[in-house]
C-alpha cells in the first residue's frame, strides 16, 4: 500500500513538474497594491494604508484548503509569521507576528477574549468564503483583539447578472495508508439567483474526517478535552439577501451556522518523550460527550457608496458560540463534596454571545479634496461564560464586556499622491461586569466580590507612505492594539481570600504598542516586501503552565522581527516562484522588574521559517509546489526539553478544468511523508507523555467542483 501512494505522490510530483502555464493565473492572488481591504475600514487601496497587508483571493484560498482543510491552514501555509498549526480544533498557541490574531467574518469579530477557547478559526466552512484578508501588526481598526493582526474573511458576494447560478464541490481525502478509518469526504452546494435590484444565495457543506496518520503511518494522538478536527463531522449553512435600494446603496442580510463535533470513537494512548514516541490512538468510547464547536451569526448592512459624496457602511450584527471541552477526571474538577476524590467526571463548555453595530462614514474634504477622512462609531456587548455542564457549577462566571468606541481617520495625499500621511485615533471606553461567584474547590472555594471595573484609553495610530513612483514605495508607521487578557482564565484561578473585581488589576486590558518599517518593490518581473517591527505591551498576556490548566500571567512582553517576501515571474510564459521568510524574537518580564529577561516559549512565539513556491499553469491548468521549513529553536529561560528541532514540509496541488464537465484536481499535503512531532506539543510540558502528538503524514484529496 505504501508503494502504491509513493507512486501517487510520484505522478503528482510529475504533473506539478511538467503542467504547462498561464502566466494570469500564476500569482495566486498575492497582488494586493491596487485590492480595496474592507478590514481596513476604508476604500482607499492597501498601497495608500501605511500597514502590510496581503488578500488570499478564491482561486489561492480553495487551493491552499484542498490541501490543509481549513482556512487556518491555508493562512498558515502562505504566512511566514504565522505558527504552525495544531491540526487540532483547539488554536490555542497559534499566533501572528507572536500575538493572537483576530479573525473576523465579514468584520464581525469570532474571537472570545473574555474567555478564549481558541476555536475562532473554525466558525464557517471555507467554501463560503470569497478571499481571506490578512492585516499584520497590532492595530485597533477592528476593536478588540487585534494585537497580532487580522485575518478578516470575506463572504461570497451577490451575483452580478440576473438569472440562476451556483457551484458544487465533492471532496475525498485519503492518508497515506489508505486505512479505512483515515478516509474523508465533503460535499458542498451554493446557489445563487437575481432578478433586478433583489439577489439572494443559500448554501450547505457537510464534511466528514476519520483518523489521521503520521509518517510512520500511525495514528496521530487524540486531544479529547481540547476538541479535534480528525474523527469529525461538520456542517455549515450559509445565506445571504440583499436589495438594490438604488445605483449605489443596497441593503444586505447575511446569516451563517457552523457546527463541528467529534464522533467520539478513540482514546489516546500516552507516548514517551524520553524515547521520542509520540501519543497514538486506539478504537475506544471517549468519556462523556465528544469536544465540538458551533457558532452562529446574523448581519443586516446597509451601505451607500455615494451617499452626500462620501462611502457609508453601517452594520449591526449578532454573534453566537457554544464551544464544549471533551469531559475529563483532572484534578481541577475535583470536589469531595460531590464524589470521591479521582472519580467525578466533568467538562467544561465557553457560551458567548455578541451584539454590535458599526458605523463609518468616508469622503475627500470638501475644499481639501487630497485629504480623505473617515468617522466612525462602534459598539460591543459581550456576555461569555464557562460552565461546568455535567455537575452544573460555574468555573468561570457569566462575564459582561460593553464598549463604546467613536474613532476617526485620515489620509492626506501629497505631491500627486508621491508622499501620503495617515492616522487616526480611536476611544475605547470599555465596561467589564463580573458578578459575585466561588472559586471551585481546586482553588480553595474563594468567594470574589464581582465589579464592573471601567477603562478608558485613545489609541493613536500614525505613518508616512512614500511612493517616488509606481511600484515603488516605502512606509514608517505606529499603531496601537487593545484586546482584553483572558478574564475566565484569570478570575477562575483566583485562590486568595478578599479579591474585589473593582479593583483587581489582573483584568486590565492589553495595550500593544507597534512600530514598522516597510520597503515594497511591485515593477516588472519581482514584486517584493520587507518589513522589520517591533511591538511591546507594559502588561502583556502570557499563557503559563500550573499543574494541568493553561493560565494567564500578565507580563511585559517586547517582541521584534523581520519579514522578507518576493515573487518573480520568469521569462517562461506563466512560471512563477515565491519565497518567504520570517524570523521572531520574543521577550518577556517574568520577574516583574520592568526588564525582560526570558524568551517567549512556543505557547506564545511561533518559529522562524522559510518558505519556497512554485506556481506552473498554462490554459485549463493550474499547479503549485510549496515547501515550508520551520527552523530549529531554543528558549532562554525555559526548561531545554523544550527545544525545537525543526522540520521541512512539501506540499503539492494540481488542477485541470474540463469546461462544461467541471474541474478535477489532486492535492497533497506533506507531499514527501516527513515524520516530525507537533511545534505546540514539542515545545511544552516535557514530561506530558498523553500530550506528545505527532503531525500528519502524506494525505491526499480529490476534488471535483463545478460552477454553473
Amino acid at each position: 500500500m505504501r508503494t502504491a501512494t509513493s507512486t501517487i505522490a510520484l505522478i503528482l510530483g510529475a504533473a506539478l513538474a511538467a503542467s504547462p502555464a498561464n502566466a494570469d493565473e500564476a500569482d495566486q492572488g498575492r497582488e494586493v497594491g491596487e485590492v480595496v481591504v474592507t478590514a481596513a475600514r476604508t476604500i482607499l487601496p492597501a498601497n495608500a494604508l501605511p500597514l502590510t497587508v496581503d488578500v488570499i483571493d478564491k482561486s489561492a484560498l480553495d487551493q491552499q484548503v484542498a490541501i490543509g482543510g481549513s482556512v487556518v491552514d491555508a493562512v498558515a501555509a502562505l504566512t511566514p509569521s504565522f505558527s504552525p498549526t495544531r491540526q487540532k480544533l483547539s488554536g490555542a498557541g497559534e499566533t501572528l507576528r507572536g500575538r493572537s490574531p483576530l479573525y473576523a467574518i465579514n468584520g464581525i469579530p469570532q474571537s472570545t477574549p473574555l474567555r478564549d477557547g481558541s476555536r475562532d478559526g473554525f466558525t464557517i466552512d471555507p467554501f463560503f468564503v470569497d478571499r481571506v484578508e490578512v492585516i499584520f501588526g497590532s492595530n485597533a481598526l477592528q476593536g478588540i483583539g487585534g494585537t497580532g493582526g487580522i485575518v478578516n474573511q470575506v463572504t461570497v458576494g451577490a451575483p452580478k447578472d440576473d438569472g440562476f447560478s451556483g457551484r458544487t464541490l465533492l471532496q475525498t481525502l485519503a492518508d497515506n495508508g489508505f486505512h479505512g478509518d483515515g478516509a474523508g469526504y465533503k460535499a458542498a452546494g451554493l446557489g445563487a439567483w437575481k432578478h433586478g435590484a433583489f439577489d439572494a444565495t443559500l448554501g450547505a457543506a457537510y464534511e466528514t474526517r476519520g483518523a489521521y496518520y503520521d509518517g510512520h503511518g500511525k495514528r496521530v494522538g487524540f486531544d479529547a478535552a481540547q476538541g479535534e478536527t480528525q474523527d469529525s463531522k461538520g456542517w455549515s449553512l450559509f445565506g445571504r439577501f440583499g436589495y438594490a435600494v438604488s445605483e449605489t446603496a443596497r441593503v444586505d442580510l447575511i446569516l451563517s451556522r457552523f457546527q463541528l463535533e467529534g464522533d467520539g470513537d478513540y482514546l489516546n494512548v500516552p507516548g514517551n518523550r524520553t524515547t521520542g514516541v509520540p501519543s497514538t490512538a486506539i478504537r475506544g468510547i471517549q468519556p462523556g460527550t465528544p469536544a465540538r464547536g458551533r457558532t452562529e451569526s446574523a448581519a443586516v448592512s446597509y451601505t451607500d457608496t455615494d451617499l452626500f459624496g462620501g462611502n457609508l457602511v453601517t452594520q449591526a450584527f449578532w454573534n453566537r458560540s457554544r464551544d464544549l471541552f471533551g469531559g475529563d477526571s483532572s484534578a481541577t474538577f475535583q470536589d469531595v463534596r460531590i464524589a470521591p476524590l479521582g472519580t467525578l467526571l466533568d467538562q467544561s463548555e465557553n457560551r458567548s454571545r455578541k451584539l454590535g453595530a458599526k458605523f463609518s462614514y468616508e469622503r475627500a474634504v470638501p475644499g481639501l479634496e487630497n485629504l480623505t477622512a473617515i468617522v466612525g462609531l462602534d459598539l460591543l456587548k459581550d456576555r461569555t461564560e464557562q460552565a461546568l455542564v455535567r455537575t452544573d457549577r460555574v468555573w468561570v462566571p457569566p462575564t459582561d464586556y460593553r464598549s463604546v468606541a467613536p474613532f476617526v481617520q485620515a489620509n492626506l495625499a501629497l505631491f500627486d499622491k508621491k508622499l501620503r500621511i495617515a492616522g487616526g485615533l480611536r476611544n475605547e471606553n470599555v465596561q467589564i461586569k463580573v458578578d459575585d461567584f466561588t472559586t471551585l474547590a481546586f482553588y480553595g472555594s474563594r468567594f470574589v466580590s464581582g465589579g464592573s471595573p471601567e477603562f478608558h484609553d485613545t489609541l493613536f495610530n500614525g505613518g508616512v507612505i512614500f511612493e517616488p513612483t509606481p511600484g515603488v514605495r516605502g512606509y514608517v508607521s505606529y499603531a496601537q492594539g487593545y484586546t482584553v487578557p483572558d478574564v475566565g482564565r484569570i478570575t477562575r484561578a483566583i485562590n486568595i481570600n478578599g479579591v474585589d473585581i473593582d479593583d483587581y488589576l489582573d483584568i486590565s486590558p492589553i495595550v500593544s504598542n507597534n512600530r514598522e518599517v516597510g520597503l515594497e518593490l511591485k515593477r516588472g518581473w519581482i514584486d517584493a516586501s520587507a518589513s522589520y517591527f517591533w511591538s511591546t505591551s507594559t502588561r502583556g498576556q502570557l499563557l503559563v503552565l500550573v499543574g494541568t490548566v493553561f493560565e494567564v500571567q500578565r507580563q511585559r512582553v517586547e517582541i521584534e522581527g523581520l519579514e522578507l517576501n518576493a515573487t518573480v515571474r520568469t521569462p517562461v510564459e506563466g512560471l512563477t516562484f515565491q519565497g518567504g521568510y520570517a524570523h521572531l524574537k520574543g521577550r518577556a518580564d517574568s520577574n516583574a522588574d520592568g526588564r525582560v529577561d526570558i524568551d517567549l516559549d512556543g505557547a506564545n512565539i511561533s518559529p522562524d521559517r522559510i518558505v519556497l513556491a512554485a506556481n506552473y499553469n498554462r490554459g485549463p491548468w493550474s499547479s503549485r509546489l510549496q515547501l515550508g521549513k520551520y527552523i530549529s529553536r531554543d528558549f532562554d529561560g525555559a526548561d531545554p526539553r523544550n527545544s525545537f528541532e525543526g522540520y521541512t514540509l512539501v506540499d503539492g496541488s494540481v488542477r485541470y478544468d474540463f469546461g462544461r464537465l467541471g474541474a478535477l484536481s489532486l492535492s497533497a499535503q506533506n507531499l514527501l511523508d516527513e515524520y516530525y512531532i507537533d511545534y505546540n506539543t514539542d515545545t511544552q510540558q516535557p514530561t506530558n507523555n498523553a500530550r506528545f502528538f505527532s503531525g500528519r503524514g502524506r494525505t491526499f484529496t480529490l476534488g471535483w467542483d463545478y460552477r454553473f
